[in-house]
């Protein structure tokens, strides 16, 4: 064997406890043949405490400590573990020189991405329920560590080699499950939580049962061996809690959950609602106006009950009456909201001049303030300005329902006045794409060839290709779920409407052949009858023609021959009037 250290980690999974058990036995049968001294540390869990009576039943608050390790009572569903950890230490003390083996004892691991926190981080950056979910009553104290503190704890074991074989490693932290959530709710999400009975965990699809039991473990522990024997330059020493937003940023860029910030311009009617709807809907980013902002801030303020939230109500409505900054202020708090930090928005229309993009998205380089952060994750990365004749928006506006034209106030003559005031803010010095230019945001100018919005496909393709691919989760087995059954249910209905039109179409091909063939019979049935009819008719007229007519003309005909007249048929009818046998006329 080459390596002198083999870390085993079943801190998180019971898949490789048995695995680990072989392993331990298999390099202590093989001690004999080491070239040099080998170390096996095993990761393990604090599970195999879960089930230890107190220190002291009168003082609850009295840590566990390795120094006591052999008091620890595993969880039930945690046995193998124990015996795991007695194993490995066993193993290590038939020549400590040769071959020594640790047990880890790994808190509830957070950190660069989360694992057993995971569900929790990712119902609060989704934001698409109001409460985080607290299985039980969230009272239960959870000894938790940092992963690279963890890995820390490993790399000064196999570097100092302690004369103690069980370590404990967990931060300082003693936080209640309530308090972690609540913390990650607050930072990713709303901030609210809701406690629900462990029995609903259950149902929770991306919740294993071995992961419910680690978040309803409650230990208070305390690691006294590796502050004694390591100086670890600790990540997280103060927990996850006090840590949240370094913890939150690292769960970020780790799962590549950025946000996507864009700002779509254009002169009025150019479509940039439309097209703002559809750029959401692609990468389920939050769609902004700077009257939705207010808006819901008003109602926000409406529904509050106190004097000073009812004079901000106050000055908001004035700030809208007379144009004032304060609109600008609600904007830029919608836009520093967690769901708007999480996925992203689309600004549709807003700003429109230099003053107004510097109003909400300006930093000042001597700003201290603690938005200052905050401010700079605002401000757009993709600015798209929208564009076309003047005569193609009048004719988009000439044809929009009267509803539209109403709600957005497209009336003549003040569609023709916003429009001209747009193309004159445009000609000045400094415009809103300056604004942009200036902190070396990339714009995109995309020019309108269609009256018609339905026509504008190609342009939204372009702003997909320039912006990526999502930055977001992976559909979740519900949504894939509801998507197949959408798509099942579209199959269906196309193949009915297919099945429907095909027995049309053959109902009609089978009437077109039978009308096809009851003509045919008809025609032939028809020309039976005239044939019938015509065949009398035939007959009297040929024995009338023999009879009465052939032998007159037969004379005359002759008498041609031999007179030989300058015009024989002027001649042969003057024969025929002069000699008609029945003195009628031929």
């Amino acid at each position: 064997m080459q390596c002198d250290a083999v870390i085993y980690n079943v801190s998180q999974e019971t898949g490789q406890v048995e695995e680990a058990m072989w392993a331990v036995t298999a390099l202590h049968g093989l001690m004999g043949s080491f070239s040099g001294p080998k170390m096996f540390i095993l990761i393990s869990t604090v599970m195999t405490w879960a089930s230890s009576k107190p220190v002291d039943p009168d003082d609850p608050t009295l840590p566990f400590t390795d120094e006591i390790f052999w008091s620890r009572k595993a969880h039930p569903n945690f046995a193998r573990h124990i015996d795991l950890e007695k194993r490995v230490a066993k193993m290590g003390k038939t020549n400590r020189e040769l071959f020594s083996t640790y047990v880890v004892a790994s808190g509830l691991q957070y950190g660069m991405g989360e694992n057993l926190f995971h569900y929790f981080f990712k119902k609060a950056w989704l934001g698409q329920e109001p409460e985080v979910s607290v299985f039980g009553d969230g009272h239960n104290i959870v000894p938790t560590i940092h992963i690279r503190d963890l890995a820390s704890v490993i790399q000064h074991v196999i570097h100092h080699r302690p004369r103690p074989y069980y370590l404990l490693a967990v931060d300082g932290s003693n936080n209640s499950m309530e308090e972690i959530i609540k913390a990650m709710a607050s930072t990713l999400g709303s901030g609210k939580i809701q406690k629900r009975p462990i029995e609903e965990a259950l149902l929770v699809q991306d919740l294993s049962a071995t992961n419910i039991d680690f978040l309803l473990v409650s230990l208070r522990m305390e690691a006294v061996f590796i502050r004694k024997l390591f100086s670890i330059s600790w990540h997280c020493e103060s927990g996850l809690v006090e840590n949240v937003d370094l913890v939150v940023e690292e769960y970020r860029q780790t799962r590549g959950l950025l946000p996507i910030r864009m700002c779509v311009l254009g002169p009025p009617a150019a479509g940039k609602t439309t097209v703002s709807k559809q750029i959401c809907q692609h990468y389920k980013l939050h769609y902004i106006t700077l009257r939705d902002a207010v808006s819901e801030a008003i109602a926000q303020l409406v529904k509050a009950d106190n004097s000073t939230m009812k004079d901000l109500l106050s000055s908001l409505k004035d700030s809208m009456k007379h144009n004032k900054g304060l609109k600008k202020q609600v904007l830029k708090e919608k836009l520093m909201s967690n769901p708007c930090r999480n996925q992203g928005f689309v600004l549709d229309g807003f700003p429109n001049t230099y003053e107004q993009a510097k109003e909400v998205f300006r930093v000042e380089e001597d700003d201290e303030t603690p938005h200052k952060a905050s401010f700079r994750r605002v401000v757009p990365e993709f600015v798209f300005t929208l564009d076309a004749p003047d005569n193609l928006l009048v004719d988009r506006v000439m044809n929009l329902p009267e509803s539209v034209v109403q709600e957005h106030n497209y009336h003549p003559e003040n569609f023709t006045k916003r429009l001209a005031t747009y193309r004159k803010m445009n000609t000045l010095e400094e415009t809103v794409l300056t604004f942009f230019t200036e902190l070396d945001i990339p714009s995109w100018h995309l020019e309108i060839t269609s009256s018609k919005e339905a026509d504008n496909q190609p342009l939204i393709q372009k702003i997909l290709q320039t912006v990526g691919p999502p930055r977001s989760y992976s559909p979740s087995r519900q949504e894939v779920e509801e998507e197949e059954r959408r798509k099942a249910e579209e199959m269906m209905k196309e193949e009915a409407l297919a099945k429907a039109e095909r027995e049309r179409r053959e109902a009609e091909e089978e009437e077109a052949r039978r009308r096809a063939s009851r003509l045919e019979k008809w025609s032939r049935c028809l020309k039976v009858v005239r044939r019938q009819k015509e065949e009398p008719l035939k007959a009297e007229a040929l024995s009338y023609l023999k009879r009465e007519v052939m032998p007159t003309l037969v004379q005359a005909l002759s008498e041609c021959c031999r007179v030989q007249p300058p015009d024989p048929v002027d001649f042969v009818a003057e024969y025929l009037i002069k000699n008609n046998p029945s003195d009628k006329p031929a």
